[in-house]
């Protein structure tokens, strides 16, 4: 991961900033398996033709499974005008530290 690319630990996030976002940039099926609640949702590959979703003031904070693809969105995102930061370790490490995470369809929440 680039140097450039800011990052924050997953452990740090407990909670969200106030104002903050928090970006999914998973596929749709890792998406519908396990998500944080609250997260919006934008895969990575579509990111640059639905950037007008994302809220142009307040911090974003960009995850994803391991926190590679997210590293990549959130250089993307900075050098585009946003205030991005990458989750180091993504959901792997969201989830096994206990934050919490939903399934949309009511099956047990799992992060794949």
């Amino acid at each position: 991961m680039p140097n450039s690319v800011p990052s924050v630990p997953a452990s740090d996030l407990g909670s969200l900033p106030e104002g903050a976002t928090l970006l999914d940039v998973r596929e749709q099926e890792e998406w519908d398996a396990g998500h944080a609640p609250d997260a919006l949702h934008i895969p990575m590959g579509e990111i640059a033709g639905r950037l007008a979703e994302l809220p142009a003031d307040g911090p974003v904070y960009v995850i994803c499974r391991m926190g590679g693809r997210s590293a990549r969105v959130t250089e993307y995102l900075n050098g585009n005008g946003w205030d991005a930061t990458n989750v180091d370790g993504g959901m792997q490490s969201w989830a096994a530290l206990g934050h919490p995470v939903i399934c949309d369809s009511g099956a047990e929440p799992q992060v794949i």
